[in-house]
């Protein structure tokens, strides 16, 4: 459908005056609304520049472009034997009707991942198949994007009248799951799925994200749709130049005990090439998935490390059976 019905908030004033200001009070409530009305929102003041965003489009493009062999340099065991890596790395298009390229925390290096000997903290030794501008470009786009992904969680935290640095306890660079993907369109001759809801011809399934939130680059093209809760209606989310879309994703859901809901989302089949540039804002894999971080005056140290709570959400996903 035609009518959107996804809000846009400025954030600016969180960027600019931090989270007590009457200002920014009134941007954490707009995002507790949208939060709990719909799970998905737009947002503009964000702090990264379109040239920013316009140089990690590039980097997507060269890579997609360039040859098959260069780009299973950074496969994983699945696909190239001769790698290590498992859950990072670029897939071929006959995964699931796109390819793809997942990059984590580019601060982790050979010996830190060996080091710590978890399954989703990988080195992926990007010098296979990018030159070092492009690396340095990933590099700087990671470390915004995180840092975008924190202050919004600080103001989910803000909501419930804790302390904004207790994102800290959830969130740790090295450890952190995160993860920033980019999705190629090139090659999709047929749709991957027909919604048995409605019979649309679908390029993504529908499906709930896994993480705290999703912060997502579009192009022009689009192709996002998400599910109204109440009349279960699709809505198309229109292209903004000056802004990303976030969504709520299964972890925040749990954290709030089901007040900030994941929301099903899907992506229209077009043959047209085109690219779309999520970024998986993910807590630490040791981080303690316990309902009294957010609820609580205390939080107590229990409940499911989050490294487990990623791997069920995972298993639905065809591109991360391996």
């Amino acid at each position: 459908m035609t009518k959107n019905i996804i809000p846009t908030i400025n954030i600016s004033p969180i960027l600019k005056y931090g989270f007590d200001s009457f200002k920014s009070l009134k941007t954490i409530n707009k995002i507790k609304g949208a939060c709990i009305k719909i799970g998905f929102f737009q947002i503009t003041g964000h702090g990264i520049s379109k040239k920013e965003i316009n140089k990690i489009c590039k980097v997507g493009n060269k890579f997609f472009n360039s040859s098959e062999k260069n780009k299973k340099k950074l496969s994983p065991k699945k696909w190239n034997s001769k790698n290590k890596n498992i859950y990072r790395g670029y897939f071929p298009n006959n995964v699931n009707g796109k390819e793809g390229l997942d990059i984590g925390d580019l601060k982790v290096t050979k010996k830190y991942a060996d080091s710590v000997k978890n399954q989703y903290i990988e080195y992926l030794n990007l010098n296979k198949s990018l030159d070092k501008k492009s690396i340095k470009i990933l590099s700087n786009y990671f470390d915004q994007i995180f840092n975008l992904g924190e202050n919004l969680f600080r103001s989910v935290i803000k909501l419930y009248n804790k302390d904004i640095n207790n994102s800290k306890n959830a969130f740790s660079r090295l450890k952190t799951l995160s993860t920033l993907r980019f999705n190629y369109y090139s090659k999709q001759t047929k749709p991957i799925e027909i919604s048995k809801e409605d019979g649309t011809a679908l390029g993504c399934e529908t499906h709930v994200d896994s993480g705290i939130f999703t912060i997502l680059y579009q192009d022009k093209k689009g192709g996002l749709q998400v599910q109204n809760r109440e009349n279960k209606k699709w809505y198309n989310v229109p292209f903004n130049k000056n802004a990303l879309i976030v969504n709520t994703g299964k972890a925040l859901e749990f954290l709030s005990k089901g007040k900030f809901k994941a929301t099903n989302h899907r992506v229209l089949w077009n043959k047209k090439k085109r690219m779309s540039i999520p970024f998986f804002f993910e807590p630490s894999y040791d981080f303690r998935m316990s309902k009294s971080f957010l609820n609580q005056a205390t939080a107590k140290n229990n409940g499911l490390i989050y490294e487990k709570f990623l791997n069920q959400s995972l298993k639905k996903f065809v591109e991360y059976q391996r």
